[in-house]
């Protein structure tokens, strides 16, 4: 959807749809293939693009109709962390990536990926 360029840092929008994973009753092929779209949208994404060095900050932001608490925020995330992390070819562990949640309301559903080196 969109990129921002500041300084070394890096800003991605895209229409990605998370949800509370914590929450869903759903058959484990359900929750696998919207996995995978996820990982599939991050990865086009940050395909070919010059991604800041680590260590640093990434900053994932929902953007939908309703608020969530953080805990189902945090894990609505694991496929598009699971995906960033194996991009830079670094564990989501490792810690010289701060993660950090945030959320947006807004009438169309996306997601915000900001990186920044510390």
């Amino acid at each position: 959807m969109g990129e921002e360029q500041g300084g070394e840092g890096m800003t991605i929008t895209e229409s990605i749809r998370t949800v509370s994973e914590a929450n869903r009753r759903e058959h484990w092929a359900a929750r696998h293939r919207r996995a995978s779209n996820q990982k599939l949208m991050v990865a086009a994404a940050l395909s070919g693009k010059k991604l800041p060095p680590l260590p640093a900050v990434i900053t994932l932001t929902r953007i939908g109709k309703r608020r969530m608490d953080s805990d189902n925020l945090a894990g609505a995330f694991k496929a598009v962390r699971d995906q960033i992390a194996r991009t830079y070819g670094v564990d989501d562990g490792d810690p010289r990536y701060t993660w950090q949640y945030a959320q947006k309301i807004g009438k169309q559903y996306g997601i915000e990926i900001s990186i920044v080196p510390v």
